[in-house]
């Protein structure tokens, strides 16, 4: 009887010790993800600690070496590890990607019921992370990270790197068609916009022949694109040319999670009208606000410039510390803006200007400033990127 007690007692000891071996668990994975992964749009890190037995199990997946490795370094005692680090072999040697549709939504999930996060555009380089039947987890070159369907050219390293030293044709009108011959009277090929890049093969006449990067051959006109090494040459990075960039798109209408000209976003016309002068910026309106030169926290207007971007929001407060940054747009002069708000308009922070905005007034976070801060956290030039080299 004292034999099956004691064992009884030890079974509850050895119990309590590895429920408190996993409570600490779960502090340390908290602590990890604090570290490494705390925007969860630019990395992936979902692990969780279970009880199996007398073990702690670590079951989930991370993007992170250095989170995977921490982890798994500070977690002591009796573990069993069924962390995935991605990419692994699902993926296999083909880790890099090229989008051929002229414009590809990026999922939340792996469903075309899930919610659209974001938007790529032909040629756009991709970090391949998992795949699910026809579906992969991608990260853009911004670190943004979604799932693609199809629509991607699956590449080596080698094949990458090979594939981004081809010369290229960069679309310079908002809306294209591509055509099987250098007539625009004969058959369609596809649709393109303004952004989207394309191998050049060579000119006939007044069209560019170009090859997709799944292999389909087409004509462009001349007259909607140009050469990749004279778009980045001739590009006019100016306060001036950010705001004719911009009113380009006026009329263009919202869409949620829309980063072209099909259909624009907020933080998604910001990221395309900055990515037309060779820049790219991060994805939403509450990364994009941690970067650039800070200008105005008081709606003071008199030092911000054209191309300077403006934030709205809610402010932080004892009650709710933490500032919610939920909109953005690009200041043009003139206490006006212009932003993506149903659709590409302009808008006025002076109460007697005809557009005035009261409602976006009242929301005003900041002004920070781009021009000036490439090289910057956050603010990269398109092939200075390592996702284009």
């Amino acid at each position: 009887m004292r034999k099956a007690t004691f064992l009884i007692l030890l079974w509850i000891f050895s119990t309590l010790c590895t429920m408190a071996q996993n409570s600490n668990t779960d502090r340390i994975i908290q602590i990890v993800q604090e570290k490494y992964a705390p925007d969860r749009r630019v990395v992936v890190f979902d692990i969780k600690s279970l009880l199996e037995n007398d073990a702690i199990v670590l079951e989930g997946e991370t993007s992170h070496p250095d989170a995977y490795n921490d982890l798994l370094k500070q977690v002591t005692g009796n573990v069993k590890n069924n962390i995935r680090l991605l990419p692994d072999e699902v993926i296999g040697e083909k880790k890099w990607g090229v989008i051929y549709n002229s414009v590809e939504k990026l999922h939340a999930s792996n469903s075309y019921g899930s919610e659209t996060v974001s938007e790529v555009l032909l040629g756009t380089p991709l970090r391949l992370l998992d795949k699910k039947g026809g579906w992969r987890r991608v990260q853009a070159p911004e670190g943004y990270i979604g799932w693609v369907s199809e629509a991607i050219k699956t590449m080596t390293e080698a094949e990458l790197h090979a594939y981004n030293q081809k010369p290229k044709v960069v679309v310079t009108s908002l809306y294209v068609l591509s055509y099987e011959k250098a007539d625009a009277k004969s058959q369609t090929v596809s649709n393109l916009v303004i952004g989207d890049m394309l191998v050049l093969k060579g000119t006939k006449g007044k069209f560019y022949q170009v090859t997709y990067p799944d292999g389909r051959e087409a004509y462009i006109q001349k007259s909607d694109a140009k050469e990749l090494k004279k778009w980045l040459k001739d590009i006019e990075f100016t306060q001036g040319s950010i705001v004719r960039t911009g009113k380009q798109f006026m009329g263009v209408p919202y869409v949620w999670g829309g980063t072209s000209s099909k259909g624009l976003d907020c933080s998604g016309f910001t990221k395309l009208v900055y990515f037309l002068h060779g820049v790219i910026l991060q994805r939403d309106a509450s990364q994009q606000v941690l970067n650039g030169k800070l200008i105005d926290e008081k709606g003071d207007f008199s030092n911000a410039q054209k191309g300077d971007l403006v934030f709205f929001g809610t402010k932080a407060t004892p009650e709710n510390p933490k500032e919610r940054v939920v909109h953005v747009g690009i200041y043009i002069g003139d206490m006006k803006f212009i932003h993506a708000s149903d659709y590409i308009r302009i808008n006025s922070f002076d109460p007697a200007d005809p557009l005035y905005d009261e409602y976006n007034t009242n929301r005003y976070l900041r002004t920070k400033r781009i021009i000036g801060e490439v090289g910057t956290k956050g603010i990269e030039r398109i092939f200075e990127n390592e996702f284009y080299k």
